[in-house]
């Protein structure tokens, strides 16, 4: 599958928001927690790494992906937050 700038944009804006991993032709994959941490460009997106104080917003480091080398977007599964602070029973 080749991914436009639109086709991308349109899987961001999914509601509600699954988490996914973008993909590409080298092997790297990039962790998308938050639609708002991926700009998109004619030629490119460009994905924060977030903020542990706020998800939505990035730490400063942000990775630059050709789309031309994307390969795929991967739906990663959502955290589940522990339910107990002790182990399992």
């Amino acid at each position: 599958m080749i991914f436009t700038p639109n086709s991308v944009k349109a899987r961001l804006r999914e509601q509600p928001f699954r988490p996914l991993q973008i993909v590409t032709t080298g092997g790297q994959t990039h962790d998308v927690w938050h639609p708002d941490l991926v700009f998109v460009t004619e030629e490119s997106l460009i994905v924060g790494l977030p903020s542990a104080k706020d998800p939505s917003i990035s730490a400063g480091l942000v990775t630059r992906v050709a789309l031309a080398h994307v390969t795929e977007l991967r739906d990663l599964a959502r955290a589940v937050p522990p339910t107990s602070n002790g182990p399992a029973a």
